[in-house]
């Protein structure tokens, strides 16, 4: 039953509950209080012990002591475990010349190669490079990502909690199994996590109906690494769904607004050079560092008319979850967040557009690179509890992809399983698209709830 819970069968569970069962009054309840002993012993019961594991209503609480677990984890990674350079002194190269009163993004450059990010990422690491003193202090530098890994899984957990879907179990799987993860993070201090604190931090101002600041911070994410636009065609379905056309062209205003200001010393020094280099989307990957396209031939990979079929694959997938989920989703997200309603299933129809959308971006990218992985790694049980799949699958599919993101240097094994993890979820979510005679069954027992 717990594995073949999708959203609909939740939401429809919870209007029952609500309609039926009334909060129990305080003069209801027996005379007198239990004895600490006697809620001893039902703390320590086992039907107790299996609410607080299984049941979504305690992944708060159950979050916290998993969260204080990481920053022990955190703290011994960073002192036990060797520091990988990859990128950081590049991240320090690029933003010297700024603090060195270069604004010309075409001259700014690391030992990687050229600056390839918004001008976001150039403020954020510039400040990381006066707290470091100039990115030499790389103790503290890791000391800084570990503090914002406990800042991404704070906000994490704060959705699942809110949407009231996840089990408190999976907290095992997501925070204490990951390798590729922490390395990520701590080890190697890659800018894509930073962007990703950013996205979660925007998702929770939007199911607060806070529309104006999450576009602001969502487009602050957007501004530190352009991977944060694969969320944008579902926020786009969101605001025309939620706030009309003209709300719409209001938060575009804001995003636009934020990257015209961010970038404009760099747009008037050098227009063209900033919007080339920051927002290149033609940008050509390397074969060697490829995780999903191992198995072809690198002529092929590097194919433009390869990239071109990817393109409308996306396109495609976008088209045919849109219709299926997208649309359904936040049309009854919107009718939803009119309500005064307890319902749990709001936050849900909001998070699963946003978390799809950029799963299937993932799905069919041209390439990706190890650090992507914190791209999607935090939605994935997330979406793995929106298929019909048994619990053990989804389990399996979990570590199976940790298996595909930990091999290393790819292989074609590796990555046509990841390929097919990536197909098997796709269509886990398919198969448990809404069906318009639940919908009207959902819709009639909120008419009688309000």
């Amino acid at each position: 039953m717990l594995a073949r819970c999708s959203w609909l069968s939740a939401g429809t569970t919870q209007l029952k509950y609500y309609s039926k069962v009334a909060p129990e009054h305080p003069k209801s309840k027996r005379a007198g209080r239990a004895s600490p002993l006697d809620k001893m012993k039902q703390y320590l019961s086992k039907d107790f012990l299996v609410k607080v594991v299984c049941h979504p209503s305690y992944f708060g609480r159950v979050s916290v002591l998993f969260i204080l677990a990481e920053i022990v984890i955190n703290v011994l990674i960073i002192n036990k475990i060797k520091y990988t350079e990859i990128d950081w002194v590049a991240y320090m190269q690029e933003v010297e010349g700024v603090a060195n009163g270069t604004w010309d993004y075409t001259k700014l450059k690391g030992d990687t190669g050229p600056l390839v990010y918004p001008a976001g990422f150039v403020y954020f690491f510039l400040g990381l490079y006066h707290l470091t003193g100039r990115g030499t202090n790389i103790h503290l530098a890791q000391y800084i990502f570990a503090f914002l890994y406990i800042v991404l899984l704070a906000l994490v957990c704060r959705l699942f909690h809110k949407s009231q879907k996840m089990p408190p179990y999976v907290l095992l799987v997501m925070c204490c199994t990951s390798y590729r993860v922490h390395s990520i993070l701590v080890l190697r201090l890659f800018n894509d996590s930073v962007a990703m604190i950013f996205l979660y931090g925007a998702m929770n101002l939007f199911i607060e109906n806070q529309w104006a600041l999450g576009s602001l911070v969502y487009s602050l994410a957007v501004s530190l690494k352009m991977n944060i636009l694969l969320f944008a065609p579902a926020l786009l379905l969101a605001y025309l769904r939620c706030l009309g056309l003209w709300g719409t062209i209001k938060q575009l205003t804001i995003c636009a607004s934020v990257q015209l200001v961010l970038g404009a010393p760099f747009l008037l020094a050098n227009p063209i050079g900033y919007i080339k280099m920051a927002f290149d989307l033609g940008r050509v990957f390397l074969f060697k560092w490829t995780v999903n396209w191992r198995f072809l031939p690198e002529e092929v990979f590097l194919n433009p008319f390869f990239h071109l079929s990817l393109l409308c694959l996306h396109v495609a997938l976008l088209g045919l979850f849109a219709y299926t989920h997208g649309n359904k989703f936040l049309s009854s997200y919107y009718n939803l967040i009119q309500v005064d309603t307890r319902l749990n299933i709001k936050s849900q129809l909001f998070i699963l557009p946003m978390f799809l959308s950029n799963f299937i971006g993932m799905a069919v990218s041209r390439s990706l690179h190890y650090q992507f992985y914190i791209w999607y790694y935090h939605s994935l049980p997330y979406l793995l509890w929106s298929t019909p799949y048994r619990i053990s699958t989804r389990f399996l599919l979990m570590g199976v992809i940790e298996l595909c993101w930990n091999t290393y240097p790819s292989t074609w094994w590796s990555s046509g399983l990841l390929h097919c993890c990536h197909f098997a979820i796709l269509l886990g979510i398919y198969m448990e698209r809404p069906k318009d005679k639940i919908l009207k069954k959902v819709r009639n027992m909120l008419e009688k709830n309000k």
